[in-house]
């Protein structure tokens, strides 16, 4: 019985220290309907319907005024998108995709004869020397990296994301 009980014990405390390592998080809230990015207050909102369940201070692309037009341009791209990828692996903590460039971009990119550029995630924090400057990302948006964690387990595949200026 005692034999039993010490591998049982063991059992639950492995369990319990393989967790507290993982980045990935469980999430058994309200379902995020939409994100939500304001650029000049540079904050996210993570709703559910009109109620808003999360916020979070945020950083942008290099160059933050405006939308993002070309490669390379250091803006984070204005307008509606989906989630539509996740890294786990991510160099930045975690990451999850925005699906730009849209139909829209492309257009105007081409329109100005350039590219739109692409890989615009939201994610986690950077190195040390990125950190001491906001507005560091190459158009991404970033947070914390205990916020993407958070951010990771709440948001779905194709949930909207709406930036605005």
């Amino acid at each position: 019985m005692r034999t039993t009980r010490r591998f049982a014990l063991f059992g639950l405390l492995t369990a319990a220290l393989s967790a507290c390592g993982s980045k990935l998080r469980n999430y058994r809230g309200p379902d995020v309907t939409r994100v939500v990015v304001l650029k000049e207050k540079r904050k996210m909102y993570l709703l559910n319907g009109n109620r808003a369940l999360r916020s979070y201070d945020i950083d942008l692309g290099f160059a933050p005024t405006g939308d993002k037009k070309l490669e390379g341009d250091g803006k984070t791209p204005e307008g509606h998108y989906r989630i539509d990828r996740r890294n786990p692996n991510s160099r930045f903590h975690l990451s999850i995709g925005i699906d730009y460039p849209n139909a829209r971009d492309v257009a105007e990119a081409r329109a100005l004869g350039q590219e739109p550029g692409g890989d615009i995630f939201i994610h986690g924090e950077g190195t040390a020397v990125s950190r001491l400057k906001p507005d560091w990302t190459w158009g991404c948006i970033a947070v914390k990296n205990d916020e993407i964690e958070e951010i990771y387990a709440m948001v779905r595949d194709g949930t909207v994301v709406s930036i605005f200026r």
